[in-house]
């Protein structure tokens, strides 16, 4: 009873991060504001469209957040730690995950913010500090879907109410605005819409319009992946895959495993009418000419060029303390570190670090550990100043010969 409490407990510290404060203030803010406003321009309860509009205002706030915190709370379903395959030759298809202490099933990938590995991950999410994975890849697309239109209707009557009011200003001064109850109670003031009203309504008339734009272009993205049957991860996936084939020439070709050939039928994979997607988050449906390993082998094969052609050798030549925004590195440095919550890593003179990629003043990698900390399954990754190593020189054609063999 006691540890069921703690991971309810556990599980409502999520609101406790700056994701789920920033997007809950914004739904509170315009919701809020928009009621006000509703009640200014166009009162409920003297017209049909008063009360429709009234009704469908609380109706996008429901809705929002229904499906806000589901995907928050039902989370993304976790492979059970220690899991592997019923058959065993099937292990030799599988990346092995030392931090669950199991294999990775098809489609799983492990989050580090989670530390768990994830059933058909598609990213960490830290507006709900959360990762967006199988079971709760449906409540948070119908978040992006509805946010974006609740937006759009609240804008819409913060447009309204301070073009209605603003036009009687100007017409008749600047004094009390008395609004109609009805003809009856024709004089008497139910709301003043103040200048403090004024710039509330303005400052919720930016929010939603750049919630509508931004969170609406995210429900483009995902429905583009969720039409083909894929995860953001297995669209990078699918893109390596034809690099690489096309770097090696090797003449084979690669078909992506889950698209079923049919958009309504990849649909029909995430939105189900109970709200529970289909499948146990480990076996899937899969191309006629594709098998359940099909796109765990291909990252396998990617996993291994990588580790040869793209991991480059540096030597740290500076200090750095781990800093997300370090003051001794340059201003450039400062103002432009990587807006991610990957963590950083600490840098002491002469370590090494096998970097796999990076921007103009950041690069991120894995620092090179020692034996005893290799066998004890540790590892060091992260973002670090460009500016505090140096490339170690190596030979290229060595490299390209030994990635080649490897691919091959």
């Amino acid at each position: 009873m006691i540890l069921v409490a703690w991971d309810n407990f556990h599980e409502v510290r999520r609101l406790c991060h700056w994701g789920p404060v920033i997007a809950l203030s914004v739904i509170a803010v315009c919701s809020t504001v928009a009621v006000l406003d509703s009640i200014i321009w166009y009162w409920p309860l003297d017209t049909a469209g008063g009360s429709i509009n009234f009704i469908m205002l609380l109706n996008w706030t429901v809705l929002i957040l229904y499906n806000y915190f589901n995907a928050m709370f039902v989370g993304p379903g976790y492979i059970p730690l220690g899991w592997k395959p019923e058959n065993q030759d099937d292990t030799q298809y599988l990346q092995f995950c030392k931090v669950c202490q199991g294999f990775k099933a098809p489609r799983s990938h492990h989050c580090r913010k989670c530390n768990r590995c994830v059933m058909k991950m598609d990213h960490h999410c830290p507006w709900i500090n959360n990762c967006c994975g199988h079971q709760n890849h449906a409540y948070f697309t119908s978040f992006l879907l509805l946010a974006p239109l609740g937006c759009a209707h609240a804008a819409a009557i913060f447009v309204m109410t301070m073009y209605t009011q603003l036009y009687e200003r100007i017409s008749f001064g600047w004094s009390t605005v008395r609004i109609d109850m009805s003809a009856v109670r024709q004089s008497q003031p139910l709301m003043p819409f103040s200048v403090a009203a004024f710039a509330g309504t303005l400052f919720a008339l930016g929010l939603a319009l750049g919630t509508t734009i931004a969170v609406g272009m995210l429900f483009v993205i995902q429905m583009k992946v969720i039409l083909r049957n894929k995860t953001s991860i297995e669209s990078w996936i699918e893109e390596k895959a034809k690099d690489r084939i096309q770097h090696y020439q090797t003449g084979e070709e690669f078909i992506f495993p889950y698209d079923l050939g049919s958009r309504w039928l990849n649909l029909k994979e995430v939105f189900t009418w109970s709200g529970v997607p289909k499948g146990d988050g480990i076996l899937w449906p899969v191309h006629p000419e594709c098998h359940q390993h099909t796109l765990t082998i291909e990252q396998l094969k990617q996993k291994a060029d990588k580790r040869v052609r793209s991991q480059v050798q540096y030597q740290a030549v500076e200090d750095y303390n781990g800093a997300c925004c370090p003051m001794t590195k340059g201003v450039k440095t400062f103002f432009l570190t990587p807006c991610t919550e990957e963590p950083r890593i600490p840098l002491q003179r002469g370590d090494t670090i096998l970097a796999t990629r990076g921007t103009k003043w950041w690069m991120y990698g894995d620092k090179v550990l020692n034996e005893e900390q290799t066998r004890a399954g540790e590892r060091i990754r992260g973002w670090f100043p460009r500016r505090c190593v140096e490339k170690c020189h190596y030979d290229t054609a060595a490299v390209d010969s030994a990635a080649d063999k490897k691919a091959n």
